[in-house]
């Protein structure tokens, strides 16, 4: 399961025409800003991909210097601690609140995966959820606050989930944006062998 146009995730330098997909929080113009803006980041993939289908419809190249607009909008909205974002209602908090500021109004969804791996929804709700928003064709963000084994993520750390391959469910591999790049990732894996957990949020117009 995919978003209906990962396209519309695409964000071209019109200086360099280099196309990335998705923020790279890297754009931020300090340093504190780009050590913590991950979830801000994620925020604006997400906003940008339900908004600009809404006003335009169809596939719609985001040029950098737009998106560094809405990166330093929402920054305000969702806005890091010295903790950084690291909670999903700080997440959907912000982005409801910047949301309606541009006149769109959403409806938020949000499954956390707590520390204690007792307390876990299992492999097939996490599964469930993440296809039900990439269904509602929204990007999913998804907290890590622990990799575990999974090396291909960074701990404490939003990233944007773009595809979900579930078919063999204990190693269902998901597709992200981070830092401007597409890498997969063993969600399975992830799952098993986080030991802080994390979350995902998904958004509905």
């Amino acid at each position: 399961m995919q978003l209906t146009n990962i396209n519309q995730l695409k964000i071209k330098d019109d200086k360099t025409n280099e196309v990335y997909y998705g923020c790279d929080q890297a754009w931020y113009s300090n340093i504190w800003k780009q050590k913590a803006g991950c979830g801000p980041s994620a925020s604006c993939n997400i906003f940008m991909y339900v908004y600009y289908k809404r006003l335009f419809g169809n596939y719609n190249v985001i040029n950098k210097k737009s998106a560094i607009k809405i990166m330093d909008e929402m920054w305000h909205y969702v806005t890091p601690s010295i903790r950084g974002v690291n909670t999903t209602k700080m997440l959907y908090d912000g982005i409801l609140e910047y949301a309606k500021s541009k006149g769109l109004y959403l409806n938020y969804f949000v499954l956390d995966i707590p520390q204690g791996k007792s307390a876990r929804p299992k492999m097939d709700e996490a599964v469930k959820f993440i296809t039900n928003g990439l269904e509602a064709d929204c990007p999913v963000a998804f907290l890590n606050l622990c990799n575990g084994e999974e090396k291909s993520l960074y701990r404490w750390h939003w990233v944007t989930i773009v595809e979900i391959d579930a078919k063999d469910i204990d190693n269902a591999v998901i597709c992200i944006l981070d830092e401007g790049k597409i890498l997969y990732i063993n969600l399975s894996l992830w799952l098993k062998t986080t030991t802080l957990g994390g979350g995902f949020v998904y958004f509905t117009i």
